[in-house]
Formats: C-alpha cells, structure tokens, sequence
C-alpha cells in the first residue's frame, strides 16, 4: 500500500464511504480516511489438527474434520489477480463492456483501463489533470460513461479510447455513483452538498434535480424509477424519472449506511449496509429485509447481479467477495492480496466475476460455483 500524498487531501468522505481499513498508518488521501484502523490477517486459514494415533474411528472424524476445513481454504484459489500497469491506481469501479472486455476507472492514476477476459491491460489517460475518475457503466450508446469527481465532469469514453468531458452546471459538484437507467439516460448522484442527482443523455444534455436529504448511490429500480441510498441519514428513497422524490424507507439497523442499490433478479431492490454490516432485500412498498454478513466489521461495498442468479458483493474491510442466494445463504471468498480493499464487483462476458483491488493496485476474476 502507498501513501497517496500527491493526491488533493480533501475532507470528504467519498469513494465508497470509503475504506477505514488499512494495516498501515497515515490518511489515504482521495477517501479522506485513516489508515490505521483495520489490519487485515485474513489470508491466515486455520488448519485442521494432526491426525489422532488411535483407531479408524477418530481418524474418520478426523478427516471428516479435513474435508468440512477445505472449502474455507479453498476460496483463495478461486481468485485469479492482474497487475495494473500504473502503479498505486487505485482501481476503483469496473463494468462489462460492449466489446467483450472489462473496463475500469483509477481514481489515482487519473485513467481509464480496459482488460480482457485473457488479462491484457491498456490504459487511457483521462484529459483532465487530477480528475478522479470513479464509478463507470456502459451506456445505450455502446460507449462507456464515468464519473470524475475531482474534475467535476461526466466523461464518455468509445471502445477506441476517445474521451469527450462534459463539464457539470456548478464548481464542486463531485458527481459519484453512476448508472443506465430509464429512458436511454445516464443517472448520477453528487456529493458536493447542494442535494442532487442528475441525467446526462447520451447526446450530453444535463438536468439535475433537488432532492430533501444528501444523495449517495442510486439504482434503477423495478418499477422504471430512480431509487438511491441516504448514507447518513440512513434511508433508501424513490424518486420519478421527472425528479419527483415520492418514498423516502428508514433502515431498520441504526446507523447503516446505506450504500450501493440495484435491482435483483427477483424483482426486489438490494442494497449494502456498509456500517450495519449486513446485505438487505427491499420491496419497492419498502419491506425491508436483512442478512449479516458473516465476517465481522466486513464494510460490505458494491453489490450486482451475478451470471448464476445469486447476488455477489465486495467487503472492503473483509477483503473478501461475497455471495448470497436470493434466500439470503452468505458464501465468502478470500481475495489472496492481503488488505486489498477490493471495491466493485461485476459480472464478465466470460461468465466469471470481476473485481478491482483498490489498494492492491489490481483487477481481480473469480469463477462462480
């Protein structure tokens, strides 16, 4: 892990809420977070004990011991990493492309990268100096659309690697999460203060629109809505497509965090409780559901849709990738970089999962069971 003091220290608490994790001290610079608040001694798996001197019986039970231990050290070697190029990048979000290749943002590195199912890795810097790119999608238009949070811009880039900028309405705006939603749109939410979320059409108009309480991430949701998370005030909300705010859902653990929201394949919303620690199921009349996760203080980070009909998310803190079946059964992978703070987690073309090791500096694939 690398300081990151070249990087504009700001006092916002973006990126993902961000990672409080990290085995070394100082403050990570672009989360604003300290660094010395988690050390991660996950990659040490237990090992069963020695076989016992005594008759066939307890050797079975002892076996039987064995073969129980071996999934749990089994998930690393599920995990295939790559390098990034750039050194100290931070990979943060990652997304299928239409070219049957993963594309993803290094908010360090101030670069778009693409990577083929094969790992072959090209980069393409972004115009603006210091732009903070984060989330990325692939948009309507078969190009792929990004967020920059430091240049305050929404960037569009082709499969070629040509990047166009539009720049937002108002200074310090800090667009974030980003995603295709209804109505051929790209739909944002902004961290400045000012309590937005806005659409850019893939021709570069932009609206924005109010709303009551501080916007986080956003989904499209079931119903052909905006829904979004409420970080601090702990809330999931509805809003139209016209900007009217019409549901505003209290989780029910205290002091949650509400971050990342999609819809599932089971036609209900998901989301991640970063604080809460815990994977919750939502009905768009705000039935709320919850399942812990397993690891203790795992900060459970971006959550999609996986090619086997279960939910998989990431655990910043857990260093873990995380999948759950739409009965709320938790299965947990150990990523091999210890303390690599892995961010987002998207399905590949290849059927597999891909994930960016933020402070790994990597991309990461794992194979669905």
């Amino acid at each position: 892990m690398t300081e990151c003091a070249d990087v504009t220290n700001r006092a916002s608490v973006d990126f993902a809420g961000s990672i409080k994790a990290l085995a070394v001290s100082g403050i990570d610079s672009i989360t604003g977070l300290r660094k010395s608040r988690l050390i991660v001694l996950t990659s040490i798996q237990p090992m069963p004990p020695s076989p016992p001197k005594q008759p066939w019986i307890p050797l079975v039970a002892w076996l039987a011991t064995l073969l129980f231990s071996l999934p749990a050290m089994a998930l690393a070697q599920a995990v295939t990493e790559y390098d990034i190029p750039t050194k100290s990048s931070l990979p943060f979000s990652v997304t299928p492309g239409p070219d049957g290749a993963l594309w993803f943002t290094e908010a360090h590195g101030n670069k778009i990268g693409r990577i083929t199912t094969k790992g072959a890795i090209t980069e393409y810097p972004i115009p603006t100096p210091d732009s903070k790119p984060v989330w990325i999608v692939a948009g309507p238009d078969g190009a792929l659309w990004f967020t920059e949070n430091g240049g305050n811009k929404i960037g569009r880039i082709t499969t070629d690697g040509t990047i166009t900028e539009f720049p937002l309405p108002e200074p310090g705006d800090d667009p974030w999460d980003i995603v295709s939603g209804p109505g051929g749109a790209l739909w944002f939410t902004e961290h400045g203060g000012r309590l937005k979320i806005g659409s850019i059409t893939t021709d570069g108009t932009l609206a924005e629109y109010r709303v009551p309480l501080a916007p986080w991430d956003l989904g499209a949701g079931p119903d052909g809505a905006i829904w979004y998370t409420e970080w601090t005030s702990n809330k999931v909300a509805r809003m139209t497509t016209a900007g009217e705010v019409t549901n505003q859902f209290t989780v029910p653990t205290p002091s949650s965090a509400p971050n990342v929201i999609i819809t599932g394949p089971d036609q209900l919303l998901w989301f991640t409780e970063y604080s809460g620690d815990k994977i919750a199921s939502m009905t768009t009349a705000g039935a709320i559901t919850e399942y812990p996760v397993p690891t203790p203080s795992s900060q459970p980070g971006n959550i999609t849709v996986g090619p086997d009909g279960a939910l998989w998310f990431t655990e910043h803190a857990g260093n873990r990738i995380g999948r759950i079946t739409l009965t709320g059964a938790i299965t947990e992978y150990l990523v091999p970089t210890p303390a690599s703070a892995p961010m987002v987690v998207e399905p590949g073309p290849d059927g597999a999962l891909w994930f960016t090791e933020y402070y790994g500096n990597k991309i990461g694939r794992i194979a669905t069971p």
